[in-house]
């Protein structure tokens, strides 16, 4: 038996609070959801063959799953999770452009405009350390995660630790752009700040994300 005509569907309205309670991942998120959906429909057909009216029914599949704020915790720890390793990962994935962009400043000269390609440089190297460090969370959210707890505190430093290899890429790009209005080989100059600032773009709005999932209390249950 399923919801009545004109009334709303309990596991639509069960599957709505948590989407609403959670943050992370948005295929994550929205495969966490659909399963829980899924089985609380499931449990409230299978009370219904056997007999419960509709409404007992479904009283009981929520005395079965817990209300959806009572899941909240456990659903938000696991996205949580699921946002650092993506944002660890997004980190490690930028990593070569910033070398490539090390690369083309040093191999262009230091003749002309050298005070913004050496801040580009060490703003670079600053980013790709971040961005190392925020890689290897990848170790320590995997599979070890399975059998050991993850520090509460991880998932914050990552977002911080990618925050700041992000706004370092920013401004790396900046000085390399003001760099090639000096330098006569500007257009590598131009590439390498195309190559920070790509790698900014790809680490800045994971990072947010992973600072929003990390600040929530559910996060650290």
């Amino acid at each position: 038996m399923s919801a009545r005509i004109g009334e709303a569907d309990p596991a639509e309205e069960y599957a709505a609070a948590l989407a609403d309670a959670l943050r992370g991942p948005a295929r994550a998120k929205s495969r966490m959801v659909e399963e829980i959906r899924d089985g609380f429909a499931d449990t409230v057909a299978a009370h219904t063959d056997q007999g419960l009216p509709y409404e007992q029914a479904v009283r009981r599949a929520v005395h079965e799953f817990g209300a959806a704020d009572e899941l909240v915790p456990a659903c938000q720890r696991e996205l949580t999770i699921a946002q650092t390793r993506r944002t660890g990962r997004a980190a490690a994935l930028t990593v070569p452009f910033l070398a490539g962009c090390w690369l083309l400043i040093w191999t262009s000269g230091l003749d002309r405009g050298w005070p913004m390609r050496l801040l580009g440089v060490h703003l670079a190297c600053v980013a790709a350390t971040a961005g190392l460090l925020a890689a290897a969370t990848l170790a320590a959210t995997g599979p070890i995660a399975r059998r050991l707890p993850v520090p509460s505190r991880l998932p914050l430093t990552v977002a911080w630790t990618g925050t700041a290899s992000a706004v370092a890429m920013a401004v790396a790009a900046l000085a390399l752009v003001a760099a090639a209005a000096l330098a006569g080989d500007w257009p590598l100059m131009v590439l390498s700040g195309g190559f920070a600032a790509a790698s900014h773009a790809v680490v800045a709005a994971s990072s947010r994300a992973c600072r929003e999932c990390a600040r929530l209390p559910a996060s650290a249950a």
